[in-house]
């Protein structure tokens, strides 16, 4: 009598990290044939050498899996465990889709809302929903970390029925542990982001997460708050898991409840063997990126719809962002912050979501106008080396400042013989709505604590691009998306600045006294402009700086830039006659080039590169010379003077040469001030009226906004246009993108008026 067994189905986990790689071995350990898929070449050779290795306490098991990265892998796919980071689904789909069997599937064992995406690229019929919490980690490569007990749900999409392939799936993922099914994965996902928030925010500090949950309960109840707040309006239905109860963390939870779910989940917490987040553990052991932004998308653009706030979330997330290659900035005051915010009552806008609406309806039936100003505008050549086409594009610039917003109240032009002139147009006041075209009448608002300084707009007309680029790239318009030179940095951010007021006006809404900035160098460092935008800015109340978005976002923090050139003078002599008569200065520059290199430091956000370097004259003659260019990027005021200090104590190695460094910080760190804060709070809080997120960034480029912050005006920057491209044949810039951010910009200098 032979006994036969069926053999059991075989899973391809996509993602071996500390979900698919737990998972995984669970599956193969009970006799499941699974092959692993994982980008990292140095993890999937380590599991084709020594197998999937567990480790649980001081003991590791190890079973063998077939392990291939992405490019080796052969074959279609039939059930795929989905692991990867939340921000990396995208391109994990696009390797996945055209290899997927007609009857195979795709199960999201992700962190975030995943399945949407998932559907419309394998189609919903190929689409598993998964919650998962599972408390593992990496610890090297090959080798995954057991951190305890989890949890698992499966089910359809769009709470469908527990299908037959749910329950075949459920129980062969028991292997792991207590695999469950559900109608409602949802429930289970939403009550995951609010549990999720709080893991993320104790990323923020370097201190066990049981500890700081317990210690900052205002902020985690908050935080949960702002979600569950989301989920109510949606009407999902929480669903608890391990030992997070969701409900007692909804709005308007009873106290006493709330107090002791928070016992209860601290107390499970400080059970497991992992007391860090995979959050803490990518910024602080792996240095990458995050993935809680892709995590709480989904939840921002609910919220902005929903018209709720979202204001501890948002600043858990641009913390993170913050802390992304400066683990050194990990503070438990962070969190301190967010009590403090969830303490503090929101504030309200002054305007109301009707006028935010009718000024983008407004801007929406004008955006064929705004396309003619920027083709017309980017018809006009502007290289910042060119002074008479900049001469001729800011004669054409004033004529079209006229005819959109009538003339000035003045106008200054500041002459520059080597670069650009400085354009600076100032607009008063106007409060239609109070029937006063300066002010608004005293019995209808307090005046005596009004700033009644200027709003300073400022941005430049020059472009990266030399004349004639225009002969072989003019504007090119292909439905949404415009091309030509100079259309993303930064015409068209000065087009919707103009129209932004134009709205306003024409809607009898209110707006702040504007001067309007318009420098002509900046793309070669403001070196002739510089002093004056300092000077304007002194007098102003605030600066929006139409740059362009990153990606969408406002800009909250830029590098500062230094631009040194470091010279080396030893003395020549014949290299093969006598070879040891002269002193390098190619030989003393190598070694001084070795000393830059140390001064870069990646977690505090230095770089530095030495981008050029010349020297000697011929093979047979020892350099008497030599130079090297260096660009350096610092993301502090400390840090600047750091790397200042060590540059100017640069000395020979070889005493018989001279080392000289010139040069200087081009321009000043940009950091995230609390009035630069409190801005972006201000624009975060229009977009939401205007029913869309607004994230913001630090960014390793610099504008004319590092001068303005550095000496104490608060600065909105990256207001300008969206799009990508930036100085290269692909800048590009959209029309829907224009008509939003116009919006945005209009409905940011309405509630500063009526502020």
């Amino acid at each position: 009598m032979n006994d036969t067994h069926p053999e059991k189905p075989g899973y391809t986990v996509v993602g071996a990290g500390a979900i698919g790689g737990t998972l995984a071995f669970a599956l193969a350990r009970a006799g499941h044939p699974v092959t692993v898929v994982d980008a990292d070449h140095t993890h999937v050779d380590a599991i084709r050498t020594h197998g999937l290795v567990v480790a649980r306490g001081g003991t590791r098991e190890s079973v063998p899996v077939t392990a291939t990265t992405p490019d080796e892998f052969a074959g279609p796919l039939g059930r795929v465990l989905l692991a990867v980071k939340a921000q990396a689904t995208g391109i994990a789909l696009d390797w996945i889709a055209p290899r997927l069997a007609p009857d195979g599937y795709v199960v999201s064992l992700q962190n975030g809302f995943n399945e949407p995406l998932i559907a419309r690229r394998v189609g919903a019929a190929r689409t598993v929903a998964a919650f998962v919490n599972i408390f593992a980690d990496v610890i090297e490569p090959g080798v995954i970390q057991d951190g305890g007990a989890g949890a698992l749900v499966i089910g359809e999409p769009d709470g469908a029925p527990v299908s037959p392939r749910v329950r075949d799936l459920v129980a062969d993922l028991r292997s792991w542990g207590p695999a469950a099914a559900s109608d409602n994965v949802e429930g289970y996902l939403w009550a995951k982001a609010g549990f999720g928030a709080m893991l993320a925010a104790t990323a923020l500090a370097d201190a066990p997460m049981a500890d700081l949950i317990d210690r900052h309960r205002p902020a985690m109840a908050a935080l949960t708050g702002e979600i569950f707040a989301v989920s109510d309006r949606l009407g999902i239905t929480l669903e608890a898991f391990d030992a997070f109860e969701p409900h007692a963390f909804r709005p308007g939870a009873d106290p006493a409840a709330r107090s002791a779910a928070f016992d209860r989940l601290t107390a499970w917490l400080r059970t497991q063997r992992k007391d860090r987040s995979g959050i803490w553990r990518d910024l602080a052991v792996r240095h990458r990126p995050v993935e809680a932004p892709t995590h709480y998308t989904d939840v921002f653009d609910h919220a902005a719809r929903e018209g709720l706030p979202t204001t501890l979330l948002r600043t858990v997330v641009d913390g993170l962002r913050q802390l992304e290659g400066a683990a050194h900035e990990m503070s438990e005051s962070r969190l301190d912050e967010l009590d403090r915010l969830a303490q503090t009552p929101a504030p309200s806008l002054p305007l109301d979501p009707a006028q935010a609406e009718a000024v983008r309806r407004w801007l929406d039936a004008h955006r064929e106008d705004m396309v003619a100003d920027l083709a017309a505008y980017t018809s006009q050549g502007s290289a910042s080396d060119d002074l008479d086409a900049l001469d001729t594009c800011l004669g054409w610039l004033r004529g079209w400042l006229d005819r959109r917003l009538g003339e000035p109240d003045a106008e200054e032009t500041l002459a520059r013989e080597e670069a650009g002139d400085i354009l600076v147009r100032r607009y008063s006041a106007r409060d239609t709505t109070a029937g006063d075209t300066t002010a608004r009448d005293t019995t209808t608002r307090d005046t005596t604590t009004r700033d009644n300084r200027p709003v300073l707009l400022l941005g430049h007309y020059d472009t990266v691009w030399p004349t004639g680029t225009l002969d072989t790239w003019p504007f090119q318009r292909d439905g949404d998306r415009i091309s030509g030179p100079g259309v993303f940095d930064m015409k068209a951010g000065l087009v919707q600045a103009v129209w932004a007021l134009r709205a306003l006006d024409a809607l009898g809404l209110p707006r702040p006294a504007c001067t309007v900035m318009l420098n002509g160098d900046e793309e070669t460092g403001s070196l002739a402009s510089r002093d004056a935008i300092v000077e304007e800015a002194r007098d102003s109340r605030l600066a929006m700086v139409f740059e362009a978005a990153a990606d969408g976002a406002i800009k909250t923090a830029r590098k500062g830039v230094g631009l040194f050139t470091v010279t080396v003078t030893g003395s020549e002599a014949h290299a093969g006659l006598d070879p040891t008569a002269g002193a390098s200065a190619v030989d003393e520059l190598a070694h001084q080039i070795l000393r830059l290199a140390d001064l870069r430091s990646p977690d505090a956000g230095t770089s530095l590169n030495v981008g050029v370097v010349a020297g000697g004259t011929r093979s047979n003659v020892t350099a008497g010379h030599a130079v090297a260019r260096i660009d350096v990027r610092v993301a502090t005021a400390a840090e600047q003077r750091r790397v200042g200090t060590a540059l100017a104590d640069l000395r020979p190695v070889d005493p018989r040469t001279r080392v000289e460094v010139t040069g200087g910080w081009n321009r000043p760190v940009f950091e995230r001030t609390e009035s630069v804060a409190a801005l972006a709070d201000l624009a975060r809080r229009c977009a939401a009226l205007l029913g869309h997120d607004l994230p913001e960034a630090s960014v390793g480029g610099a504008s004319d906004g590092n001068f303005v912050v550095a000496q104490g005006t608060p600065v909105l920057d990256g207001i300008g246009a969206v799009g990508s491209g930036a100085h290269a044949r692909s800048e590009n810039t959209s029309v829907s993108g224009m008509v939003t951010r116009a919006a945005l910009a209009a409905t940011v200098l309405a509630a500063l008026a009526l502020e």
